[in-house]
């Protein structure tokens, strides 16, 4: 079984925050202590970290769930809660992430991009955070938010400086195994290789990373032959060598062959055209008499290769000075602020939005304090006003995340 693994999906919780507590103190002598109940912790945050020393994703074939640490709850005394650990998800450099619409949430394409792939819940406030001037005794305080949890998809494009391109039994394996520690599966019948294989190159005073991407036909562009799942491993690479077969069994000539891998390369995507390229002819011992004017090498005896790797080094040399780093970016979608009222398929109207669900997780909405604080926050947050404005009437049922009431215009 492969070890290799350029998608998966994986499960992420936040970790659940912590309640507060109900307390007052008790001490000698004092006939009525005040309200001493703490805060609970916040649950921790699931990452997602861009690591160079993790290769697929293979680690979420058969495990695809992560979760961070819950926050503790609150206690008497003003003891609160410790915040539930954090936890972060190792993923390789040029990880795509995306939600289950297909929409790219973040690009991890460098070293040490990070992610919130999911968010902790608050912690609920204790008691004593509710004691004002009008409540003396507050037996109420807040519950804890659960944490985020949601699929991702996840997709590898790999980082490269050096992509070689070419049809399937090129020699692509033969080569990169030549001028590198690679053991890529290699064999002389066509998709040897049915996944990408890296490895570093090093040249002199140089060295840089090349990608065996799997063999394209024609048509990959369309997605014939997993077309779409190897030329997305092109993308990233700073320099295209493309490998001509001096030798084909189907007798296509090596100008032919250039000209369809060139046309699938933009008819996927045409900005691959403008990267910086190599053609060279491979199997070069075995060619015979072939009509071909540019560069041959052979992987088997070694001929060519050393000037090959010299204008490999010189074209990367150059598009890593042009380039400069790898690019690096985050795509961040910005999270919805206040609070929206929608209707229910039932007739009745949600309202959602973190603050006024925040606002209802009290722990006991049948104490009148707790109800008059909810209901006072609720019209702070301008509920009311927009349920008004959205068209409620008197005696509508209105939902905000597991509370139900009935809609009143002095409520």
């Amino acid at each position: 079984m492969s070890a290799f693994v350029d998608e998966a999906q994986v499960h992420v919780k936040g970790g659940d925050g912590g309640a507060g507590s109900v307390s007052f103190r008790r001490e000698a002598h004092v006939a009525k202590g005040g309200p001493d109940g703490g805060d609970g912790g916040k649950g921790g945050d699931v990452w997602l970290v861009a690591d160079r020393n993790t290769a697929s994703l293979y680690g979420f074939r058969d495990h695809p769930h992560r979760r961070a640490g819950n926050g503790v709850h609150g206690m008497g005394k003003a003891r609160h809660g410790r915040a539930g650990a954090d936890l972060e998800v190792p993923v390789p450099q040029g990880t795509v992430v995306r939600d289950a619409s297909g929409a790219v949430l973040a690009d991890l394409a460098a070293e040490g991009d990070r992610w919130l792939a999911a968010r902790g819940g608050q912690g609920g406030r204790g008691n004593a955070r509710f004691l004002s001037n009008r409540r003396r005794a507050p037996a109420f305080a807040e519950q804890a938010e659960i944490g985020e949890e949601r699929w991702l998809d996840l997709e590898l494009k790999l980082m490269a400086d050096v992509a070689l391109v070419g049809f399937p039994n090129a020699g692509k394996s033969t080569l990169i195994s030549r001028i590198s520690a690679a053991k890529p599966k290699i064999a002389d019948y066509p998709f040897t290789t049915l996944e990408p294989n890296l490895g570093v190159v090093r040249f002199d005073e140089h060295e840089f990373v090349v990608a065996d991407i799997p063999g394209l036909i024609e048509g990959a562009s369309e997605g014939r032959g997993l077309g779409h799942r190897f030329l997305r491993h092109i993308e990233r690479a700073r320099v295209l060598v493309i490998l001509l077969d001096l030798a084909s069994a189907d007798g296509r000539a090596p100008a032919a062959q250039e000209a369809i891998l060139l046309d699938e390369l933009g008819r996927y995507q045409p900005e691959l055209l403008s990267r910086p390229r190599l053609v060279v002819g491979s199997k070069a011992d075995a060619a015979g008499e072939v009509e071909w004017e540019g560069a041959r090498i052979s992987a088997v005896t070694g001929d060519g290769l050393r000037p090959l790797l010299g204008a490999m080094a010189e074209v990367v040399g150059r598009a890593r000075a042009e380039l400069g780093a790898a690019r690096r970016f985050v795509i961040h979608r910005p999270e919805p602020a206040g609070v929206t009222v929608g209707r229910d398929h039932d007739g009745s109207w949600v309202v959602t939005g973190r603050p006024a669900e925040r606002a209802v997780a009290l722990s006991d909405l049948t104490i009148p304090e707790a109800l008059e604080y909810a209901q006072s926050r609720l019209k702070s947050l301008g509920v009311d006003r927009a349920l008004s404005k959205a068209g409620a009437r008197p005696g509508d049922t209105v939902r905000i995340a597991s509370f139900e009431f009935e809609y009143q215009h002095d409520q």
